[in-house]
């Protein structure tokens, strides 16, 4: 059972980094977060990988006065989706003309959601950006809906005035990712068997 879920995260993980690269190689609008990473890749010269790792180990310590406790998944996803994303923009070219630009926007957006599932249900931890969410709800007593929007307002705006791409894909992604993730995290999730008085029962993993 460890090893499945070890295995499902890190396809989680290297599909996160990979639709990453789509949305980049799109063109047409990023994610909260990634039109933050590129706009301080851009402002430093960093690849946009090292950025995503970069930021997660920041975030992570973020962590502490909120006393979130990161597991296997978090350190996991910290360094591994970054490379992963500057491995795919190695191979991936940029979309040439709006039908290819279409088509990577969609395709990114739909696997990051299974990517999230995929990673999440492996219930091995929150990654750090979600981690900070979490914490934030935790010990303000906020909605998760009003910390996560004002996060990916902050990162979207201090992104763009460093030049993140915004666009279309952007407002997309906002509109989509959540339902998305609805359906597929469900699916996705781990179910650890365990025994119990009346037989075999089965416990979602997801944190």
């Amino acid at each position: 059972m460890l090893f499945r879920r070890l295995l499902q995260l890190a396809v989680g993980l290297f599909l996160f980094g990979f639709s990453t690269a789509l949305m980049l190689r799109a063109g047409l609008g990023l994610n909260p977060w990634d039109v933050f990473h590129q706009g301080v890749a851009d402002r430093l010269g960093w690849s946009i990988g090292t950025v995503i790792v970069a930021t997660g180990a920041a975030v992570l310590l973020l962590w502490i006065p909120l006393r979130e406790r990161p597991g296997v998944g978090t350190i996991s996803n910290m360094l591994f989706v970054g490379l992963a994303a500057n491995w795919s923009l190695s191979l991936l070219p940029a979309a040439q003309g709006l039908p290819m630009q279409i088509g990577f926007l969609a395709g990114g957006i739909v696997l990051q959601a299974v990517a999230a599932g995929t990673y999440i249900g492996a219930g091995l931890g929150p990654g750090p950006r979600d981690g900070l969410m979490t914490g934030l709800v935790a010990r303000t007593g906020w909605s998760i809906r009003s910390v996560r929007g004002g996060i990916e307002v902050a990162v979207v705006a201090v992104g763009w005035l460093l030049g993140g791409t915004v666009g279309i894909g952007t407002l997309v992604y906002a509109a989509a990712i959540g339902p998305l993730v609805q359906i597929f995290l469900p699916l996705l999730t781990v179910r650890k068997r365990r025994r119990g008085a009346s037989g075999d029962r089965f416990q979602d993993c997801a944190p």
